[in-house]
């Protein structure tokens, strides 16, 4: 039987612990049921913070009754919803976002061929996903500190990452920064503030939140940003970040690219929440999402996004939905587990780029004549970057041991001298482009 406020006797068993302090504190001549009549008794001063108690017996619903709204600034025919909404762009960085997006486009479909020759050995496409990558990396500071995973070579050159060096590195040559020890699209700058991406999923997220915890004990004017995808919110290095993010009220964006797909797993499959955005509420962290294929969508939430969590020291999560159109690599056939109609659907009634374009068209800034321009001067551009990194010599065999101890130890001298042997003896079985 639960205890009843009154002035009945009542076994001391059955008071709990917290009423029993009270009844300690009842005043001379106030009576219990004066006490139960307190507003302060019906409130838990709980070390997290003050709860109200409720005598209903109710559960929280396993999923919000309505989803989670998505903030656009264009429709799918590049007209401005409204004018209200949004931060209008200057003219040169409304045409340097689009020129960076028809530049990826064009980049992921000549490495992509590439890869198919067999003159590369991997590749990871961006299609569907320009806008997330060029419009999210326009509304940064180049001091800002980027941790990316694989699907965000845009925001490298939206930085400055010539197309040579893209070239450099997905062939390996002796110019690649990373000296040929990442797989292709695994890059690195150090000088552009761009952590070199890792294949582990999610890993990042918690490394976003270190350097984000360092800006903020530095007082730098920047922030840290991480891109991920909803296959990487099914880890426990997500959840794991976004707690320390919150509670150590930190400088971090968390932007998630939900294309609907982890690798061939549906977000159906993965999670029955309302997709990220909820899920950075639930840590009590600033959450919006955003339509990832309206790129000037995406550039004023990041730009908010910046502000708030540069100004107010704290975590801010972005969801951005959108949908990978190419296959999740060229190690994928995505048509084995999504319709074909799906894809086409997206590719072309829902293409990032082509919204875009209809947009600036409107403003008078673009034409056809430009159009053609550019797409051929970046095709050369590029077919002449990948015939350079391709004669290129690779890095010298000694670059296998350098850069992780100031001074090699033993053991790895020991494994060099072992690999030069092994290769004089059997010259056939190694590349004969590798520098011994």
């Amino acid at each position: 039987m639960a205890p009843s406020c009154g002035t009945g006797n009542h076994p001391s068993s059955l008071i709990p612990r917290l009423f029993i302090r009270r009844l300690g504190s009842i005043k001379a001549g106030e009576s219990l049921s004066q006490e139960c009549d307190d507003s302060n008794f019906q409130v838990l001063d709980f070390p997290g913070g003050k709860v109200n108690f409720s005598s209903e017996l109710r559960f929280l619903s396993e999923s919000p009754l309505e989803r989670i709204s998505c903030y656009r600034v264009l429709d799918d025919y590049g007209q401005i919803i409204s004018a209200s909404n949004f931060q209008q762009v200057r003219k040169e960085i409304a045409l340097k976002m689009y020129s960076d997006m028809v530049t990826l486009q064009t980049m992921d479909t000549i490495f992509y061929e590439a890869q198919r020759q067999g003159r590369i050995s991997f590749y990871v496409t961006t299609i569907g996903e320009e806008a997330i990558n060029i419009a999210s990396a326009a509304a940064l500071s180049i001091d800002d500190i980027v941790i990316p995973q694989y699907r965000e070579p845009g925001v490298l050159l939206w930085r400055g990452f010539t197309l040579q060096e893209f070239a450099n590195h997905n062939f390996g040559n002796k110019y690649d920064s990373g000296k040929g020890r990442q797989m292709p699209v695994h890059y690195g700058c150090n000088k552009l503030n761009y952590f070199t991406v890792s294949s582990t999923i999610a890993t990042q997220i918690p490394h976003a939140v270190g350097v984000a915890f360092a800006l903020k004990m530095d007082k730098k004017n920047a922030c840290a940003i991480t891109y991920f995808g909803d296959g990487g919110t099914s880890e426990g290095d997500f959840h794991a970040a976004l707690n320390f993010a919150a509670v150590m009220e930190v400088p971090v964006i968390f932007f998630c690219r939900n294309n609907g797909w982890a690798i061939s797993t549906p977000t159906t499959e993965q999670f029955r929440s309302d997709g990220a955005v909820i899920r950075g509420q639930a840590y009590g962290i600033r959450s919006i999402r955003v339509d990832g294929n309206d790129a000037l969508a995406v550039y004023n939430a990041v730009h908010a996004a910046r502000e708030m969590a540069i100004s107010e020291c704290r975590p801010i999560l972005v969801e951005a939905l959108t949908y990978r159109a190419g296959h999740h690599s060229t190690s994928d056939d995505s048509t084995k587990y999504r319709p074909l109609d799906e894809i086409e659907h997206w590719r072309t009634a829902r293409d990032p780029v082509s919204r875009y374009r209809k947009w600036i068209e409107g403003n008078g800034w673009w034409n056809d004549e430009v159009e053609l321009n550019l797409r051929s001067n970046v095709r050369k551009e590029l077919l002449q970057a990948i015939q350079a990194a391709e004669k290129t010599e690779k890095p010298a065999l000694a670059e296998l041991f350098t850069d992780v101890y100031d001074q090699v130890p033993s053991n790895l001298r020991e494994q060099e001298k072992l690999l030069r042997e092994t290769i004089k003896e059997h010259p056939g079985d190694y590349p004969p482009d590798v520098p011994v």
